[in-house]
């Protein structure tokens, strides 16, 4: 994980009648790091019935890091339903020592299974390598983080 400042974004561009997009945006911030969401919904006059949805999820780690999120839509046909969600949330010191004292996992290894939970939707979309790929970079980058802090 890099832990300095990240920009995320994504575009949707409606142009016929009856087409659908759907954006998902997950971000992970920790020590300091900060994630700005920039997206752009765009529906052109004429298709009728577009729809849109946006959906930005951001779980911040620490009291140091920080998520925006920013959308930018541009919608020119009234029969069309644009919608933009944004959820940011904190590792609970409930669910650290719930998971530490009843599953005795170690502080790292409770804030991997957080994480991992919490992109859980987006892995199971993912091929097989990939999600264990990414699973186990989130395994190792808690584990060191708990042996150095």
């Amino acid at each position: 994980m890099d832990h300095s400042g990240r920009r995320m974004g994504a575009k949707a561009y409606h142009d016929a009648p009856r087409t659908s997009s759907k954006i998902v945006n997950k971000s992970v911030s920790i020590n300091g790091g900060t994630v700005v969401y920039r997206g752009l919904v765009y529906v052109r006059e004429g298709a009728k019935y577009a729809k849109s949805s946006v959906s930005c999820d951001s779980l911040i780690l620490d009291d140091k890091s920080r998520a925006y999120t920013i959308p930018h839509d541009q919608v020119f046909e009234e029969t069309a339903t644009v919608t933009h969600e944004a959820y940011t949330g904190r590792i609970s010191e409930d669910k650290l020592f719930y998971l530490r004292s009843r599953g005795g996992f170690d502080e790292g290894t409770a804030r991997s299974l957080i994480v991992l939970g919490f992109i859980q939707d987006i892995t199971v979309r993912l091929p097989t390598e990939y999600a264990m790929t990414l699973n186990r970079v989130i395994e190792l980058e808690f584990g060191k983080l708990s042996k150095v802090g």
